[in-house]
């Protein structure tokens, strides 16, 4: 079975999304990336491996612009996570799956364990 995660398109999906879930990691990118592109079946990959329980959504950049402006998002790719409705982690640009995982790990086992 495919990972689930989900696609924002508007603020008010974004907002439930992080309030109906305990941890959510969220994926800013667009199809003109070719960095984040390459990126984001890792990313995911490691959430569904490493944090079930956390989950993934997808944001393109150019199709919801008004998120990315409200959120300060303004290079691709950018990772945020949210814990309890709380922003944890903001990446862009440049990051490796161990910086992202080490990041996690902690707010994950306290929210979960």
């Amino acid at each position: 079975m495919a990972y689930d995660f989900g696609y924002l398109n508007t603020i008010e999906e974004f907002e439930t999304a992080i309030q109906e879930n305990d941890a959510v990691f969220v994926y800013f990118n667009s199809s003109s990336c070719n960095v984040g592109e390459a990126l984001a079946p890792k990313v995911m990959n490691l959430i569904e491996n490493k944090f079930p329980k956390m989950r993934f959504f997808y944001v393109d950049r150019e199709i919801s612009p008004e998120i990315a402006g409200k959120y300060s998002v303004f290079v691709e790719p950018t990772i945020l996570t949210f814990f309890a409705g709380k922003e944890t982690l903001r990446k862009s640009r440049h990051f490796s799956m161990e910086e992202i995982e080490n990041a996690i790990i902690r707010p994950y086992s306290l929210l979960f364990d």
